[in-house]
């Protein structure tokens, strides 16, 4: 069975995916993206311009900036994030309540998952796999070695 273009491309990507740490950044970053949209709210939804409008869109763009250098530089992923969780609380003085809670939520999530996140552990075995395991090293035949 030969793959397609297709099928390489997916499986460089999930190979790329799990050597850094893609949730943690990319979640950071869709939270300075909704902080810096909610900034271009009409003025009905607005409820607080912020610091002269200039911090309003600093922190969140440092927040964007932070999740994507997690995604592309994920040996420096514990000064990003701590980066990143401190400009996402920020947010909620400064950007319309961090983006209505929704950017804030987004950022804090993704900075302290980005935080956690190890890149040399082995990946997880499912309660089933291990259960399987375990029976089947139970139901073997003993060896000549045991039988002797």
């Amino acid at each position: 069975m030969s793959r397609g273009p297709h099928q390489g491309f997916r499986l460089a990507f999930r190979q790329w995916r799990a050597g850094r740490p893609f949730w943690g950044g990319l979640l950071l970053a869709l939270g300075g993206a909704e902080v810096l949209l909610t900034l271009k709210a009409s003025l009905d939804v607005i409820l607080h311009v912020g610091m002269q409008g200039l911090a309003g869109y600093l922190l969140p763009v440092v927040m964007l900036l932070c999740g994507v250098l997690i995604l592309f530089n994920p040996t420096q992923r514990l000064f990003y994030s701590v980066i990143g969780v401190l400009v996402s609380l920020g947010t909620w003085m400064t950007s319309n309540l961090g983006g209505f809670f929704v950017g804030l939520l987004l950022g804090v999530t993704g900075s302290c998952l980005a935080f956690g996140w190890l890149p040399d552990q082995e990946p997880r075995v499912s309660r089933r796999q291990r259960r399987k395991e375990a029976r089947a090293a139970t139901t073997l035949p003993p060896t000549p070695a045991q039988q002797a």
